[in-house]
Formats: structure tokens, sequence, C-alpha cells
């Protein structure tokens, strides 16, 4: 299921207009394969605890200086329809909570890494899906 979802959202996030850039400028064609790879390594230490994940993604993420807001948002409506399109209703709910908690986490350490001021930081708001 992990792999589905891997594949099936970063298929459709390459295509997006908003993130699709994002990806299609950080993530060359060529290292495409490798990088569904790695994402669904990460899932898989995530939801089922396999520990077999041991990059850093935070690093990659601080590197891209057009990272805003509207690409998390953009990420998470894209993320959550294909897991409530492709798992069972608890499965996606937990897919959902936990790209929720990993987007805040990065867009926390990114505002540091930028030197924004961290006390009006308000959480993302819930972009519908497109």
């Amino acid at each position: 299921m992990i792999h589905d979802v891997v594949h099936h959202f970063y298929a459709t996030a390459r295509e997006d207009p908003v993130i699709g850039p994002v990806f299609r400028a950080h993530v060359p064609d060529a290292q495409w394969h490798h990088h569904l790879a790695r994402i669904e390594t990460f899932w898989c230490s995530t939801l089922l605890g396999t520990r077999t994940y041991d990059g850093r993604p935070m690093p990659k993420h601080l590197a891209i200086p057009e990272l805003s807001d509207v690409h998390f948002r953009r990420w998470l409506a894209l993320f959550r329809h294909t897991v409530e399109m492709l798992c069972p209703p608890k499965t996606a709910q937990l897919f959902v909570a936990r790209s929720e908690r990993i987007a805040e986490a990065f867009r926390i350490n990114i505002a540091m890494h930028r030197k924004k001021d961290l006390v009006f930081h308000a959480p993302l708001t819930r972009e519908p899906y497109p």
C-alpha cells in the first residue's frame, strides 16, 4: 500500500502546477526512480517502524529557497486526496496525521533556518484538493 501511495502521489505531484516545478528543479529525471525508492523507505520507517530509512531530508528541504507554505499546503492537499483514495479510512487517517506533523516540523525548521520570527508562525491551514 505504501508503494502505491508513494508512486501515485509523486506522479501526480510532479505534474502539479504548484509543486511540480519544485520537484522537477530539485530532483532530476535521472534520479527520480531513486528518489521514489527513498521516499518509500521513509514512509515504511515512519508508519511501520522498519528503521530502514537512514536519510536526512531536512537539509535537502532547507536548500530549496522557493519552498513556502503555498507548497506545503498543496503537498498536503494532494497527499490527503491520494491516501483517502487508495487506503482504508484508518490507514488514510494515519498517513494524514503523520504527514501534517512532518509538514509542520519542516515549516518550523525552515523558518528558523531563514531566521523568521516564530512567535506569530500560525499553523498551516488545509487547502482543498484542486
